[in-house]
């Protein structure tokens, strides 16, 4: 087996964002693992998929242990699964608390933990959580507690982690994102959503791919909370 080409590994890779940076990691040569709850099975032999809920541990696991079986390495993990459940507190019920916490933070921890060791043995290796602004900068028109509880502990867990994998030549990055069209705003308002951003327009998918083959390339960057939100922000 040749080991030598880069690896990536990108939760929720089934459509829009992760889809996305499966295709930009492939353009740069690198081979991929791709895992979502559905996916299809990949023809190329540089991209294997897997199928399962990366918030269970056994599925986390799997996803890694892939990786390895089929590369050998894992050179770069983004925790991209996630849903958007927005909600008044009172009004949340026990299992959609359970739902997001697995799919948007339970991934994140239990991918990482699969996937540190490997990096370790290795010499290195980049971790990015994808996260939302309203962690920072909540709305009062927006209720997003479930957001702020799984996407906040993220941010928190990349500052430290960050810190606790330096010495490993390990760097965890977050991209924090404002309004970007995917398929998490189907059916949305698309228009009235550019009030959200300073610059008055939405994100693309391709300004967040400009985004993280940034923080690839960026290897004395670790720690950083990276804002592609049009300026929101700033504003605040």
């Amino acid at each position: 087996m040749n080991n030598d080409r880069k690896v990536v590994v990108v939760t929720g890779a089934s459509r829009g964002l992760g889809e996305a940076f499966i295709k930009a990691y492939r353009n740069r040569g690198w081979r991929a693992v791709g895992n979502a709850r559905t996916i299809p099975v990949s023809s190329d032999p540089d991209y294997v998929t897997v199928v399962g809920d990366a918030g269970d541990p056994k599925v986390a696991r799997r996803i890694i242990q892939t990786a390895l079986d089929r590369f050998g390495r894992v050179d770069t993990l983004i925790n991209n699964a996630g849903i958007w459940r927005p909600g008044r507190i009172e009004d949340i019920s026990e299992t959609l608390f359970r739902e997001v916490m697995r799919t948007n933070l339970d991934s994140v921890f239990f991918a990482t933990q699969a996937a540190v060791p490997v990096m370790k043995k290795q010499g290195g290796g980049h971790i990015v959580q994808i996260s939302t602004s309203l962690v920072e900068h909540p709305l009062q028109t927006v209720p997003a507690v479930l957001a702020s509880l799984s996407k906040g502990a993220g941010v928190a867990a990349t500052r430290g982690l960050a810190m606790e994998l330096a010495s490993s030549n390990i760097r965890v990055n977050t991209i924090s994102l404002g309004i970007v069209v995917t398929p998490l705003h189907d059916g949305a308002d698309l228009e009235s959503l550019r009030s959200f951003s300073p610059l008055n327009r939405n994100g693309q998918i391709e300004d967040v791919v400009k985004a993280i083959n940034y923080l690839e390339d960026a290897d004395y960057v670790t720690g950083e909370i990276h804002y592609v939100d049009g300026g929101r922000t700033a504003g605040h």
